[in-house]
């Protein structure tokens, strides 16, 4: 049986990396999806390889009113929304002294106010769906394992991504307290094999890079996108239907150290 049939999702920064991974999984478990990024044409690329069931636009999610946009557009072509995944980042590394105020303002923009937007702006919505359809819903906040054990060179990504885990509890109180039917939690990945990686391995080669990366890790060896998209398929789905304020950490162990 298909884990999320009838379940409506949007998810940010699906262009690529795990956010294109999430939106083949939910698709190949029953659901339709809406895949935004700021890289439009990649967004419909990726929409078009999942067929019927996807669609895209281009989201910037800095803009309040292309958060608007992007929900109106899910609601029309699908006829609402149950699922949020709050996915699109950046990562940025430097010290506390280094980081520019330009640097913290931008990686806060998107790494964690998007965040925000996404969970005050598509609430409305989810909860008018949850009611009218009778389906659980669900927001998946992407944080990262770097939001609970801190770098020396990573203040401003640190910063964002902490602040994304402790929103994501305040957000599922709040729909728990509404009786909303809609649960919020969020994914703390280690190093995964996406672009963003680049910037680590690309100045030594990839795979000596992801080899160095992996060492790391207890598990030994950098996650892959389906691990997290996995995650983010069980988080959607009714099997969690009691877990909510949860930081997921698919992080190979690191945390545990």
């Amino acid at each position: 049986m298909a884990r999320l049939a009838g379940k409506i999702a949007l998810i940010t920064g699906a262009a690529q990396g795990l956010g294109a991974a999430m939106a083949q999984r939910f698709v190949d478990e029953g659901a339709r999806v809406l895949l935004t990024d700021i890289n439009a044409a990649g967004a419909a690329e990726q929409a078009a390889l999942l067929g019927d069931a996807a669609a895209s636009i281009g989201h910037d999610v800095t803009d309040v009113a292309q958060w608007e946009a992007a929900l109106a557009f899910v609601e029309a072509r699908f006829g609402g929304l149950h699922v949020l995944v709050n996915n699109a980042g950046i990562a940025a590394g430097s010290t506390v002294e280094a980081t520019s105020f330009d640097d913290w303002r931008r990686v806060h923009a998107i790494d964690l106010d998007s965040v925000f937007f996404g969970c005050k702006l598509a609430l409305p919505l989810m909860a008018r769906t949850v009611r009218d359809t009778g389906v659980r819903g669900s927001i998946i906040n992407i944080s990262s394992i770097a939001g609970v054990i801190a770098a020396h060179n990573s203040a401003a990504y640190n910063s964002a991504k902490a602040a994304v885990g402790h929103l994501t509890k305040s957000v599922a109180l709040h729909c728990a307290r509404q009786r909303y039917g809609i649960t919020c939690n969020s994914i703390h990945p280690v190093f995964i094999d996406t672009p963003i990686l680049s910037a680590l391995t690309g100045a030594m080669g990839r795979e000596e890079g992801l080899a160095k990366l992996g060492r790391q890790i207890p598990l030994g060896a950098v996650g892959e996108p389906d691990d997290v998209a996995w995650a983010a398929v069980y988080l959607a789905s009714d099997e969690a239907k009691m877990v909510t304020g949860h930081g997921l950490h698919v992080d190979g162990g690191i945390s545990a150290m």
